[in-house]
């Protein structure tokens, strides 16, 4: 089976691949097939993901899957939230891993709360039949940590050299890849999206 990942980023598309194969699922990029990025107004990971997914099935006529996914941190109630991407934009600085970085760095030390910072890793996988797909897979993967006000590790991707998680001892930019992709926010919704299939869409049976 083919689904179109209602995304361009290829780090995303290697992650969630190797999490399908199971499934014998098929992942290709909506860039792939010429498909425009979908907006996404909404503030919640669920919501942006649904309008994602429905967007790219509406283009390619064939099954979506979509993630929203970032960083949700407690003493800045929840941001950067669904603008992690893109968080330091708010603040006048460049799009960039560094800069998103930085700056939650530095609106955590404005934030008047002491560190460790409460923080997790959120993902919201979508997946729908078609574009007017009444019964969407929903999925939610939460991976708890700390934010550090040291970068830790050179891997992974976004938030990962500033997310440490105790229980591991290591940041998640310093896991490798193997440990990342069985334990992180993606890892667990995907999880839980694959029963859905099979439960529902009746895949790798």
């Amino acid at each position: 089976m083919k689904l179109v990942l209602a995304s361009n980023n290829q780090k995303k598309l290697k992650e969630l691949q190797a999490l399908f194969v199971p499934l014998g699922v098929q992942l290709v990029t909506q860039g792939e097939l010429g498909i425009s990025e979908a907006e996404e107004p909404f503030h919640s990971f669920v919501e942006n993901a649904l309008t994602k997914a429905r967007h790219a099935a509406a283009a390619s006529g064939l099954p979506a899957l979509a993630d929203d996914s970032g960083l949700s941190v407690s003493a800045l109630d929840g941001a950067p939230g669904v603008l992690s991407a893109r968080y330091a934009t708010l603040f006048g600085q460049p799009k960039s891993d560094a800069d998103n970085n930085r700056v939650l760095l530095e609106q955590l030390a404005l934030s008047g709360q002491a560190a460790p910072y409460e923080a997790r890793f959120v993902c919201a996988l979508v997946a729908v039949r078609s574009a007017q797909d009444p019964e969407p897979l929903v999925a939610m993967g939460r991976w708890q940590g700390q934010i550090v006000s040291q970068a830790q590790g050179d891997g992974g991707f976004g938030y990962d050299p500033l997310m440490f998680i105790p229980s591991l001892g290591q940041s998640v930019a310093q896991l490798d890849a193997a440990t990342k992709n069985r334990l992180s926010h993606r890892a667990l919704a995907a999880e839980q999206l694959l029963q859905q299939m099979r439960e529902v869409w009746h895949l790798g049976h």
